[in-house]
């Protein structure tokens, strides 16, 4: 059975999140802390705050693109405001 990840990374340089997908978290994780991912290479350290399982590859991507939308993002800091402090 597949695995389809999304996550959230809040940068710990300027407070921002990045919201990704992917099917192998541990490796995507280890891409972004190493600067191999262009959009958080400058952001590091990084912090892994959120993640969430999917079995189904559309679902996962459509809950990324959810996440990344304004509504979906204010959700997320909402969810997350102890966390985010």
């Amino acid at each position: 059975m597949n695995r389809f990840y999304v996550y959230t990374l809040l940068s710990l340089k300027d407070h921002k999140l990045y919201t990704g997908f992917t099917t192998n978290p541990k490796k995507r994780l280890q891409e972004h802390a190493r600067g191999g991912v262009k959009s958080t290479q400058n952001r590091r350290p990084l912090e892994l705050i959120h993640y969430e399982y999917f079995i189904n590859e559309e679902d996962a991507k459509a809950r990324e693109v959810f996440l990344k939308s304004g509504f979906g993002r204010n959700q997320l800091k909402q969810a997350l405001k102890r966390t985010l402090i």
